[in-house]
């Protein structure tokens, strides 16, 4: 194989999205939770790919809440996600990054998604009932 590029349009964030949710379907911890909650895998990946599409390219392709989508998540699970859950979803992320691209996208799709792990796992945390 030659050498990898960056990200550079919706195809290759589309071939990002989907190569890492296959990993994520089949993985042991993360695998039951996505695949007990979301449906329509094609719609989802659809979302997913203009959701990184906007993260990455500025474009205004993805229009939901990401905080209340991973609370209403949260609250289908009992509660029971944990910041270990990111750090596996993070480190699938890195490693289909890593595998597919380098370049300075790539770089910003890692440190976007480290990001917002961090600020995802601390708003479904607050969210929860005390």
């Amino acid at each position: 194989m030659g050498s990898k590029t960056d990200i550079t349009n919706r195809d290759d964030v589309s071939l990002l999205v989907n190569t890492f949710y296959k990993k994520i379907r089949k993985d042991d911890i993360l695998g039951p939770i996505f695949n007990n909650i979301i449906s329509d895998w094609d719609a989802h990946l659809e979302l997913l790919t203009d959701f990184w599409e906007t993260q990455l390219f500025l474009k205004r392709k993805y229009h939901g809440n990401p905080v209340t989508a991973h609370q209403e998540v949260d609250d289908k699970t009992n509660h029971t996600i944990s910041s270990e859950h990111f750090g596996f979803w993070l480190n699938l992320w890195f490693e289909t990054l890593d595998e597919l691209f380098e370049g300075e996208v790539a770089w910003i799709a890692k440190n976007r998604a480290q990001k917002m792990s961090t600020m995802l796992f601390m708003q479904m945390y607050q969210h929860r009932k005390k």
